[in-house]
């Protein structure tokens, strides 16, 4: 075809696809570079995925760490992902995220008064214990923010599950302390403070986003700032090349109208992963991660992936995910377990009543190792105590489970142990050797089998009263048993992409004018996961590589014409 005689609708220099966290940040930088973006939705809501996150962002030696003191060596950031990485990832994709991350988060900080981040203090990278690691962590996200603000936006924002009743906000170091509210005097202080926040809020009428609703939020006010436009419900169905195979803009359909738009610069596909495609999880994902038991936002159906590969990209990382421990809710949704997982009482065992991996470590790891191992599903076995101390996938401390976890067979209850065994499938005798011999580790405060509470991302959900936060006896009738899904956040394979974040095919040519960002993209953190936030950190780190990149670069120079 002739790209210069092409029937654009519309024709901007950089190009968009997908509202997360890492698109928004690519248009503000392609806006600083002084270069017409427009960004691209498929939904009725923005903020993808981002928006239903906990919205932390891993960025070592970003300026909200550095104003605390918290410096890290190049060498150090590198030596802790190249090690946790493995090899799957080329250094220069790990260099150039290093580099980035520091001028992104101060290019979003001078984009718009209403980016602004604070440290998660405490919160661990998620292998602290391996050279260049962090107990203390990197981890920062944004402040509660009144969505208010968005004006008429606001009703177009993504809303996820982190709102409370009444206006109740809750930020990730709100939560780890009310995880405790039976256990600490900070747990106390922080329901008391949660009751403050519900009465403040009906006075003042303040709709209060924590989170990465609070992320989306502040990047849709940046997006304003800048002049960028934001089309929603305008789902690209194709990309369009030139005759020398380079990407110059996109087929779209917008409100049932099919649009051509034309990017001078560059497209960036920032679309997500393949989260809800169900063939492409049967395709790809390994068994026992097929089923889609997935946190993504409803839309991520793989859409920018299967683009990419219909214009020659490459894929890798397909058969890994952004995995996580789940209960299905009775109606449907899926529940993530993060702080549950390190209740002391409780052990996960498969259906032959062992514990196979320590049930604190890090989310990604622990589904690793239930589906290598062929425990999908698990059991995830309590005591009453627990049940009264702890909260249990949004069913408050002393709260009964919901009838429908019953009728559904999620949960089951029982007055001993061989009952138990008996309600859920398991060998009544190995489940009780596991209980007893996790009880014998919980006296002496060491787990001799797995390990569990001796890192200090075990502990930081743990409970801080106990000899080992993480361990307990499991002692104390009736006992329960909670069925475990091996879910996820996301899909984690996609396109091949370079340094820049320009895409490639399997010779290790360059895609000319295309651009991949996030779960669209193979996976910068390979199969592995440095510390909260390091889903989103790098989507905005390459989407910001991906727009400056195209402002200097002359490979697609002159290939769209203006009508």
């Amino acid at each position: 075809m002739d790209s210069k005689n092409e029937n654009w609708d519309e024709i901007v220099d950089f190009l968009v696809v997908g509202s997360g966290g890492g698109g928004m940040t690519a248009a503000v930088a392609a806006a600083e570079q002084g270069l017409s973006a427009l960004v691209i939705e498929k939904g009725k809501k923005f903020g993808g995925s981002t928006a239903v996150s906990g919205g932390g962002i891993w960025v070592p030696n970003n300026p909200t760490l550095r104003r605390k003191g918290v410096v890290d060596s190049r060498e150090s950031i590198l030596n802790y992902l190249k090690t946790i990485t493995a090899g799957r990832v080329p250094d220069v994709r790990l260099e150039a995220y290093v580099d980035n991350g520091v001028p992104m988060m101060e290019l979003l900080e001078r984009s718009s008064k209403h980016i602004d981040f604070y440290w998660v203090k405490g919160y661990s990278d998620y292998h602290p214990e391996l050279p260049g690691g962090r107990p203390e962590g990197r981890t920062v996200e944004c402040p509660p923010y009144n969505t208010r603000k968005l004006k008429e936006d606001e009703r177009f924002q993504r809303p996820n599950s982190m709102k409370g009743p009444l206006g109740l906000w809750v930020t990730s170091k709100d939560y780890h302390d009310l995880a405790m509210v039976k256990r600490t005097w900070a747990g106390r202080r922080a329901s008391m403070i949660a009751g403050w926040r519900v009465a403040s809020n009906m006075v003042a009428r303040r709709h209060m986003a924590t989170g990465g609703r609070s992320l989306v939020a502040r990047l849709r006010m940046a997006l304003k700032d800048n002049g960028i436009p934001l089309w929603l419900k305008t789902s690209m169905t194709e990309l369009v090349t030139d005759d020398k195979g380079a990407v110059i803009g996109v087929v779209a359909d917008r409100d049932g109208k099919t649009v051509r738009i034309g990017a001078r610069k560059g497209v960036l596909l920032a679309t997500g992963g393949f989260d809800h495609n169900q063939a492409m999880r049967d395709r790809y994902l390994p068994e026992g991660g097929q089923a889609d038991i997935s946190a993504g936002a409803r839309e991520l159906t793989g859409d920018g992936i299967l683009a990419g590969e219909k214009v020659g990209a490459a894929l890798d990382l397909m058969d890994d995910a952004w995995w996580m421990p789940s209960v299905m809710h009775p109606m449907g949704a899926v529940i993530p377990l993060v702080s549950e997982r390190c209740i002391p009482p409780s052990v996960i065992v498969g259906m032959n009543g062992k514990r196979f991996t320590n049930e604190s470590a890090p989310y990604v790891n622990f589904v690793h190792d239930q589906i290598d191992g062929g425990h999908v599903p698990a059991w995830f076995v309590m005591d009453t105590k627990a049940r009264s101390r702890y909260p249990f996938a949004q069913v408050l401390p002393g709260a009964p489970f919901p009838k429908g976890f019953y009728d559904q067979g999620i949960v089951h209850k029982a007055n001993t142990i061989a009952e138990l065994a008996e309600k859920i499938g398991v060998p009544a005798d190995t489940l009780a050797q596991t209980v007893e011999r996790f009880n014998g580790f919980a006296r002496t405060g060491k787990d001799e089998d797995f390990g569990r509470g001796d890192s200090a991302y075990d502990r930081y959900y743990g409970d801080p009263t106990m000899k080992n936060p993480n361990l307990d006896e499991i002692d104390k009738a009736p006992y329960y048993a909670i069925r475990i899904e091996a879910g996820d956040l996301g899909t984690k394979g996609g396109l091949v992409s370079d340094e820049h974040a320009r895409v490639l095919r399997a010779d290790g040519s360059v895609i000319t004018g295309l651009y991949a960002t996030g779960n669209t993209s193979a996976s910068v953190m390979g199969n592995e996961y440095a510390g909260a936030g390091a889903t989103i950190g790098p989507s905005m780190v390459f989407g910001y590589v991906a727009a400056r990149h195209a402002a200097v670069s002359s490979d697609a120079e002159g290939l769209v014409a203006s009508n």
